[in-house]
């Protein structure tokens, strides 16, 4: 099993998660998070720490399409291991559906 990031990530950013992750898995686009699958340890510190409840176990179902989003953006975006504010309209995107199809950005963060 391994966590992976999903769309409800996209436009919030929350990086609570990045703060408590033992492995530094957690990569930073413009406007998301994603985990390195290989990278992380199952440890599951980071699911309860994040706001939007956008962590999830690989073994819920149809996340193979999550695994596959968070392999590829983990290996274009830089490491982040130090938690920054959330985007400035992260409490109006919560919750917000079809976020990857409208506002995602394939863009990398500043990571660190």
């Amino acid at each position: 099993m391994t966590y992976v990031v999903t769309d409800n990530c996209i436009g919030c950013k929350y990086t609570d998660c990045v703060e408590v992750c033992p492995v530094d898995c957690f990569y930073e686009g413009e406007n998301a998070l994603v985990i390195h699958p290989d990278e992380c340890i199952d440890c599951g510190v980071c699911e309860p720490e994040c706001p939007a409840d956008a962590i999830r176990p690989d073994t819920e179902p149809d996340m193979e399409k999550w695994v596959a989003f968070n392999l590829k953006y983990s290996e274009l975006w830089p490491v982040i291991y130090t938690k920054k504010d959330p985007l400035p309209d992260a409490e109006k995107r919560d919750g917000e559906t079809g976020k990857l199809d409208t506002i995602f950005s394939e863009a990398p963060g500043e990571g660190g």
